[in-house]
């Protein structure tokens, strides 16, 4: 390793924990990443030995069977999952989420039922808020529960851009619920729906139609999650109170933002690494091109942008663990950490040259990866507001 993205004030388990993943990215990720994405392919081997790791349960308390780690153990880990392969960091974030949400929110009953359970990797989770004519917009879903006669819900609607869609079987789902709050915002609840993994019918009136095709980000399933008269009992409801649903799922999306910050610092060292060698490979007019201060310049700025995206991510993940609202820490980590690793992406493809646009050259694959990370949790303009309102509270002018 170099003196990039380094980590003061790490304990000895952190340590342990982070040096095993590295080794396991090196052994078992890099080397089938590229074939697999290629491929479109799941990749199960990858995730089994996930599994094995206790990755699944990395933040899981150990009352309920996991490992009981910190934001900031989890976001390292996310860090270096992603230098293999991002798609493989975003089978175990969406989990992380309802699993953060179970323990922030839900009652000692749904705790008991589902953690111990995801902590193995038995049950694997995914969430979901967007839908087809909303994105950023969560006030503007129309999935909807309506309460039935024995006392549960009917969910109807359309869900958009699960990851994980397919492959887990428990998502939590933010709805509308018209119970008669003053706010749009109190009209939302989130459920927590069990399905079987797969495809098609998944559940009685729950529909996965299949994995939407992408540019990028392959090999982990991104799907839609259609509801037709899906009958819930109320035990599902998150924390067990209707109209909570907005602000629960905004506390995994704070927490999914440092993920995000995360996934775009891994990506970006992997993009440096592999323009710092190839730059060394590579010879032109008698010499390196590492040796021509054009280059030489571009790698300075990559490798500076790599570091700053990092400490912020850092920052903000310990906010978090400090018990502190992190909302524009997080923000400006997701923010900073996707526009550099775009940068800094396709600073090493330039690097390349006409070899960067070969799919024989692993920054192909990166090349088409980095763009996901300017719109994932939140686009850049979602982060900019919520950045610019945070600061405004902070430096309001005295009246």
């Amino acid at each position: 390793m170099g003196r990039l993205c380094e980590t003061e004030g790490l304990t000895p388990d952190q340590t342990d924990i982070l040096d095993t993943v590295r080794r396991f990215v090196d052994e078992r990720i890099l080397p089938v990443a590229t074939e697999l994405e290629h491929k479109d392919e799941y990749p199960t081997a990858i995730v089994e030995g996930l599994a094995e790791l206790g990755l699944f349960g990395l933040t899981i308390p150990e009352e309920y069977g996991g490992l009981g780690e910190s934001l900031l153990t989890y976001a390292l880990a996310v860090e270096e999952l992603s230098r293999g392969w991002m798609s493989v960091s975003g089978i175990v974030n969406t989990h992380f989420i309802v699993a953060w949400m179970l323990l922030q929110h839900g009652t000692e009953e749904q705790k008991r039922k589902y953690l111990p359970r995801m902590a193995t990797g038995e049950v694997r989770g995914a969430f979901s808020m967007s839908e087809p004519g909303c994105g950023s917009d969560v006030s503007a879903i129309r999935t909807k529960a309506v309460r039935s006669e024995s006392g549960g819900y009917v969910i109807n609607g359309q869900k958009m851009w699960l990851t994980n869609g397919g492959s887990a079987n428990l998502v939590a789902v933010l709805v509308k619920t018209e119970e008669g709050a003053d706010s749009v915002y109190r009209n939302m609840t989130t459920f927590l729906v069990e399905k079987t993994a797969g495809f098609g019918e998944t559940a009685p009136g729950v529909h996965v139609p299949g994995k939407i095709e992408k540019m990028g980000y392959k090999g982990v399933d991104t799907t839609e999650l259609v509801f037709d008269d899906h009958h819930i009992d109320a035990e599902q409801v998150l924390g067990g109170t209707p109209g909570r649903g907005f602000y629960q799922m905004m506390d995994g999306v704070e927490v999914g933002r440092v993920n995000v910050a995360a996934r775009g610092c891994g990506v970006a060292m992997r993009a440096f690494e592999l323009g710092a060698a190839y730059a060394q490979q590579r010879e032109t007019f008698g010499k390196r091109i590492a040796d021509h201060q054009a280059v030489l310049f571009r790698l300075a700025e990559m490798a500076t942008k790599v570091e700053a995206a990092h400490q912020m991510m850092v920052k903000a993940a310990r906010k978090k663990d400090a018990g502190n609202r992190n909302d524009l820490e997080a923000g400006m980590a997701k923010y900073l950490a996707s526009e550099y690793c775009a940068q800094v992406v396709e600073d090493a493809f330039r690097i390349h040259g006409g070899y960067g646009f070969s799919k024989e050259y692993e920054i192909e694959r990166l090349y088409r990866e980095a763009p996901m990370l300017l719109i994932g949790e939140g686009t850049a303009d979602i982060q900019r507001m919520i950045i610019g309102r945070r600061l405004l509270e902070d430096y309001r002018l005295a009246v």
